[in-house]
């Protein structure tokens, strides 16, 4: 699990309302009509512009990118490194074995060295996956982001209908507080809703996605370099240029 997704969640949160409730009650900021008027409307607009497949796509790949951690570029180096041992040692079919638990991608591409595939295919094939892979993040991404925007949007038109009710109101002074609730209101939500949900969240898919693809690519060369008996030495030069200075020590 991405420990620093939920820290960064949760001290949010407990530093919003802990500045709240010096203030004043925790209550004075649930509103339902602003509640409407900003939720609902983000989603409106979101399942008009996307449809309902992607929206509701997005919460699988931001719970994966939360809860699912991808394995070390180094230790995913090590793994190939001892396979490829293995395999110059005692041919493919040691990789049989070898298969149960493995991350899905490495899996995939060890067992086509098992099927005797073409290394042309090997790439094309892992390439493909690769390119779907990033197009759904970047998907996701967009719907994010898209929510991020709707958010305050609808937050301000949420003030405009507060501050419509509060003019129309001037002669009742208690109708009054009830449209001044909806103008300042929907703008909290709406800007809780882009800068501690959609937006971050959009960020954190990102990066993820751009881990993913280094480390997919770094198991692309491993399985080509395993299926091709490459030098142990080489092959580990060739991976290390996936590595920041200091991870290419740990693998040293």
């Amino acid at each position: 699990m991405d420990i620093a997704t939920i820290i960064g969640f949760i001290a949010g949160i407990s530093l919003i309302l802990w500045s709240i409730m010096i203030g004043g009650s925790i209550w004075l900021f649930f509103h339902v009509p602003s509640l409407m008027i900003t939720v609902g409307g983000t989603i409106s607009a979101i399942l008009m512009q996307f449809p309902l497949e992607k929206v509701l796509g997005v919460f699988s790949i931001v719970k994966k990118t939360i809860v699912f951690v991808l394995p070390k570029p180094e230790s995913m180096i090590g793994i190939l490194l001892e396979y490829n041992a293995l395999v110059r040692k005692e041919g493919v079919n040691v990789l049989e074995d070898k298969l149960e638990n493995l991350y899905p991608f490495l899996r995939n591409g060890l067992q086509m060295i098992l099927d005797n595939t073409a290394p042309e295919t090997i790439r094309d094939i892992l390439t493909t996956e690769m390119e779907c892979s990033q197009v759904r993040h970047s998907s996701g991404k967009k719907i994010l982001e898209t929510m991020g925007t709707f958010g305050p949007a609808f937050g301000m038109l949420g003030t405009v209908i507060g501050l419509v009710q509060m003019l129309q109101s001037l002669e009742d002074p208690s109708q009054i507080g009830q449209g001044m609730a909806v103008a300042l209101i929907t703008t909290f939500y709406g800007s809780f809703i882009a800068n501690l949900i959609c937006l971050p969240l959009a960020g954190k898919l990102e990066a993820r996605d751009i881990e993913e693809q280094i480390l997919h690519e770094l198991i692309m060369h491993g399985v080509l370099a395993i299926q091709s008996g490459e030098h142990p030495y080489i092959m580990k030069e060739r991976l290390k240029a996936y590595l920041s200075t200091s991870r290419k020590k740990l693998i040293d």
